[in-house]
């Protein structure tokens, strides 16, 4: 295994014990869906945390080749591993925004910060002074979040500042929806109507606004930038309404081992589950170490034939166990596979049944499986 690349590793693992497959075609309608939606404005993409698991080495190459120019990561290292990927066009946006000592290379490398106070202004106007040139910035504002952005106190300062520096050139201004999820949140209206004031206060500058629900809000939030992000990899951005979203991820999983127990026998860690009759059982090989919650503990389950198949006993670390009794005798054995994810359960209906997210299935996904990019 000396010296064997990544590349090399993926050559050797056709037995693997998972398959994860991120299928870019759909990928790229989503993003052409969504583009469609919010124009005349422009949709950019949400590449933060390795593209919500997926890869952002694959997934932003093929955005920039349906058109996508502007990504949006979280923090900065995510940036300076996007940089080398896309062509010098391609604007990338730090959520978080400047840390001290990250100025000078986000110079180098073109990446720009999200302003998410009046203290990284400063710290951004000094690196602009200090290059000796013109340097683009987003503004972000607090909008009811209470997370990042300018607060409503200091805009009239940072407006200050603005009109007083010449050195930053402010390409939009932006916000993020906290309930953009729920159509009927009132929050909606309200941060909307603080993102108007912003507006007001800033008019000289184009707005960014919608994340993945707030596009489906309508054209009121798009702003002339709109930011989807789990929309793109196919998870809802609404709930309570249907998925317009076309799958990108799907998951089978190996059988390890199978067995039949007796009324009586105990199954997994701290024997949580004892099973009432004979029953015929499989070993999968994932576990929590590969982003299936400990908490789908004797609620989540996986398929096979369209048949439901439930998690019995507690989520290891490396395997799960399922009961098989309702499918035909032999019809699982060492090697066959299981869908964890697929046309039988979405990312939602695990998340349910973990009592989490779709955000939350989706990025912890880990590093063990056999990636198939199509």
């Amino acid at each position: 295994m000396d010296g064997m690349t990544s590349r090399d590793i993926s050559a050797e693992i056709d037995g693997a014990s998972g398959d994860l497959t991120i299928d870019l075609a759909a990928l790229a309608r989503n993003y052409a869906r969504l583009a469609g939606d919010v124009a005349p404005a422009r949709a950019a993409a949400v590449v933060k945390a390795d593209a919500y698991g997926l890869g952002a080495d694959r997934v932003a190459p093929r955005l920039y080749a349906e058109g996508c120019r502007h990504f949006f990561v979280a923090q900065f290292i995510e940036a300076l591993r996007l940089r080398p990927l896309l062509a010098d066009d391609a604007r990338i946006f730090v959520l978080n925004g400047l840390l001290p000592g990250n100025e000078s290379a986000c110079v180098r490398h073109g990446i720009v910060p999200v302003i998410n106070s009046l203290e990284q202004w400063r710290q951004w106007a000094d690196a602009a002074k200090a290059a000796g040139r013109i340097l683009p910035a987003v503004l972000q504002f607090d909008t009811g979040m209470s997370r990042l952005g300018v607060p409503p106190e200091e805009r009239e300062a940072l407006a200050a500042l603005v009109k007083a520096e010449a050195g930053i050139a402010v390409l939009f201004v932006m916000s993020h929806l906290a309930s953009a999820d729920d159509a009927e949140s009132a929050q909606n209206a309200s941060q909307l109507a603080e993102m108007q004031a912003v507006a007001a206060a800033f008019p000289q500058f184009d707005l960014c606004f919608a994340n993945s629900g707030g596009i489906f809000l309508g054209q009121p939030y798009h702003g002339l930038l709109a930011r989807p992000g789990i929309a793109l990899y196919g998870g809802a951005p609404v709930s309570g309404r249907a998925n317009p979203m076309e799958p990108v991820v799907s998951l089978d999983v190996a059988v390890v081992q199978t067995r039949t127990v007796q009324a009586g026998a105990r199954v997994g860690y701290s024997g949580t589950h004892v099973v009432t009759g004979e029953t015929r059982l499989a070993t999968i090989a994932v576990g929590y170490a590969d982003g299936l919650p400990r908490s789908l503990s004797g609620r989540g389950a996986v398929y096979c034939d369209g048949m439901r198949l439930p998690i019995v006993g507690r989520v290891s670390m490396d395997s799960i166990t399922i009961d098989i009794s309702a499918l035909p005798q032999g019809r699982l054995t060492l090697g066959s596979r299981v869908e964890v994810l697929g046309p039988n359960q979405t990312l939602e209906d695990v998340a349910r049944d973990a009592g989490t997210i779709s955000y939350e299935i989706l990025t912890g996904l880990g590093n063990r499986y056999q990636r198939i990019y199509r």
